[in-house]
């Protein structure tokens, strides 16, 4: 039987991380996912609630506590209230915080482990098995590898013989695997689902052992039927979900459980996914609505680590960078369900190609002309006829609806593309109507038009960024003279309605510098030595750099400025560093300078923009392409800028 879409309701949760170690890109990647989808639930209009928490009973609690010198309770108040003060720096909106150890979840797990021990799927027996502390849990032979040793944490397991309480976990495999095949969104990606499909057809599914003895582990949950158990981490663990909500028989609980989405890592699959709807089918519970599973994180192409020393601090990319970029980098960057690799050059390569030269180079264009033609206020439209009008709509509308249908479905990169192929199209947009050539014809009405439409479909796109950019979209709000609510947002008629987008006189920001371009801060190369006499011979042959000269104004005179605008901007065939340009110069034929600003721009930056030629450089070949001039530039530490007049003037206009 499928079940039924709650379509009014969300429930996002992260699983709640086990406080053995501090909070690292892992931990902010997973909340980030479950900020973003719960900011877009409430951008949809649907009741939402969104739950994180920390994990904090079990064997490697007692061990890390020891090695830290306090007691586990001290560990855990320490290390939960990292992961509580860390979330608000990220800018994340969980409605609740949930620890393992508050008396509102010791209650709700003495319940259910009760009310599944009353149901004759809870009971003791002895049992001797291979024990391995850093999984918490006993493994079979087959959940070791070829030498004997636990995959993940690559030690021997010990062999314990004791006695503890057994979940019949096995009598709903049937039960389980008919319910994964008649959800097939019940897992997801699929390669997760069929992930679990296997396990269960491996063989007869063990029933779980969910009790550890106190004279072996103290510190836990006791067992409501025998005090001289506490519960198996897991069986505490997972019931947070239900805590949060204010347990079983609460209104939250009624209300929000048959939308639940849980949010996490591939390496706690099996638990998510075979332990917890198993115990929730026994205790009579309707299970989850979906689990959603990601993929890790990779520095290097290998897991993070802090034994080798390449964990990646979320806050200091978050210092370094700006907390938007970071989160859209991290939503942008890995295909859920995927692994990815983490790197600063990516990191900044994004930041400089989608949101400097991309979205801030669209909002700085756009507002600057708006000032210019319109006194920095949104002019009055009229009816859209020209081609390139209904072309840019129809692409925002796809863009919109693609976003829409593929966010929920935590396709965030995949959407996020979708989004970004408008904010490409508006700057070509800019460049096909040339606001500066209808505003110098006095083409006043179509000019209008153009500007309008820009700016309505910059509010959408702003509406449309705010789940995962939250700051930097109320920014571009206000800079259209918007104050944004959440609530007073309708996501889905936005992708539809194209009409004057904001209210004609609504008065604008002069300026935006939404992502200024940054530089990747290169570590120092050790200098070489070199032999003696080597130096000596290298210091009488290089020349003393040559003093500036006064120069004349008859040397001034020889130099040929001119302004003129970028056609199009090729990458050099056989040249990381070059674009191949050509340029309107008022010429004949389009001028072809061969320019090293591959590195610094983005051809639909370039393309449009007015430049500074040398248009009497002699021509030379570079790399076996012919440059017939030099664009003009300047380098600072923030980049590359470009010289350029303070307005649009005509092309083959002379620098004098």
């Amino acid at each position: 039987m499928k079940r039924r879409e709650t379509l009014d309701r969300f429930f996002i949760t992260t699983p709640i991380y086990y406080v053995n170690a501090k909070p690292h890109l892992g931990h902010a990647y997973t909340t980030i996912v479950a900020d973003s989808i719960a900011r877009y639930h409430r951008l949809a209009g649907h009741e939402t609630f969104f739950l994180t928490g920390t994990d904090e009973h079990g064997d490697k609690i007692v061990e890390a506590a020891e090695k830290a010198g306090s007691t586990p309770q001290e560990y855990v108040d320490s290390i939960s209230e990292q992961f509580r003060t860390l979330w608000p720096e990220m800018m994340i909106s969980n409605d609740d915080f949930i620890r393992t150890t508050e008396e509102r979840h010791k209650k709700v797990v003495c319940d259910i482990l009760q009310k599944v021990y009353d149901a004759g799927d809870i009971y003791q027996s002895e049992y001797e098995g291979k024990y391995c502390t850093g999984c918490e849990q006993f493994l079979t032979d087959k959940d070791l590898d070829e030498n004997g040793l636990c995959p993940d944490h690559k030690v021997a397991p010990t062999v314990i013989k004791e006695k503890n309480y057994f979940f019949r976990m096995s009598k709903y495999q049937d039960w389980l695997k008919q319910h994964i095949q008649d959800n097939p969104d019940f897992i997801r990606p699929e390669r997760y689902r069929n992930e679990v499909l296997s396990m269960l057809d491996m063989g007869v599914l063990e029933d779980l052992c969910i009790s550890r003895p106190k004279s072996r582990l103290t510190w836990g949950i006791e067992l409501p039927f025998d005090s001289e158990y506490v519960t198996y981490v897991w069986f505490d663990a997972l019931i947070n979900y239900i805590t949060a909500l204010g347990g079983p028989e609460s209104e939250n609980f009624l209300k929000f459980w048959p939308s639940t989405n849980h949010l996490v890592a591939k390496d706690i699959l099996k638990p998510h996914a075979i332990f917890w709807p198993t115990m929730l089918k026994a205790a009579g519970f309707e299970t989850y609505q979906n689990l959603n599973v990601h993929g890790y994180w990779l520095v290097q192409d290998t897991k993070m680590s802090k034994s080798i020393g390449n964990v990646i601090e979320p806050l200091a990319m978050k210092d370094k960078y700006g907390l938007d970029a970071f989160r859209y980098f991290l939503l942008r960057e890995m295909r859920f369900g995927r692994d990815a690799s983490f790197s600063e050059r990516a990191l900044v390569g994004r930041l400089n190609a989608d949101l400097a030269n991309d979205l801030g180079n669209l909002f700085s264009r756009v507002l600057s002309m708006t000032h210019k033609y319109f006194g920095g206020e949104v002019p009055e439209m009229g009816h859209r006829a020209h081609a390139e009008d209904v072309e840019i709509l129809n692409l925002a509308m796809n863009s919109f609806r693609n976003y829409q249908q593929l966010f929920p479905r935590f396709q965030f990169a995949r959407a996020l593309e979708a989004l970004w192929e408008l904010v490409r199209g508006l700057n070509k947009y800019v460049d096909v109507t040339a606001p500066w050539a209808l505003f110098k014809n006095g083409d006043t009405e179509r000019l209008s038009i153009v500007m309008g439409t820009l700016l309505g479909l910059m509010r959408k796109i702003a509406l449309h960024v705010w789940p995962v950019m939250p700051q930097t979209a109320e920014t571009m709000l206000e800079q259209l003279g918007e104050a944004f609510t959440p609530q007073a947002v309708n996501l889905a008629e936005e992708a539809d309605s194209f009409g004057d987008f904001i209210k004609p006189g609504t008065k604008l920001a002069k300026a935006s510098n939404l992502f200024p371009r940054v530089e990747l801060e290169e570590p120092e190369a050790k200098p070489q030595k070199e032999p003696k006499a080597k130096k000596e011979k290298k210091a009488q042959k290089t020349p003393a750099p040559a003093e500036p000269g006064v120069a004349e104004f008859a040397d001034f005179q020889k130099l040929d400025l001119r302004l003129g605008t970028v056609l199009s901007a090729e990458p050099h065939p056989d040249a990381d560093r070059l674009y191949v340009v050509k340029i309107d110069l008022a010429e004949p034929e389009p001028r072809q300078v061969v320019a090293g600003l591959r590195e610094h721009f983005e051809p639909d930056f370039l393309i449009g923009r007015q430049v500074v030629v040398v248009a009497n450089l002699a021509p030379r070949k570079l790399r076996g392409v012919e440059s017939q001039g030099m664009i003009m530039a300047v380098k600072d530490k923030d980049g590359m800028q470009l010289l350029t007049a303070t307005g649009s003037v005509e092309n083959g206009s002379k620098v004098s």
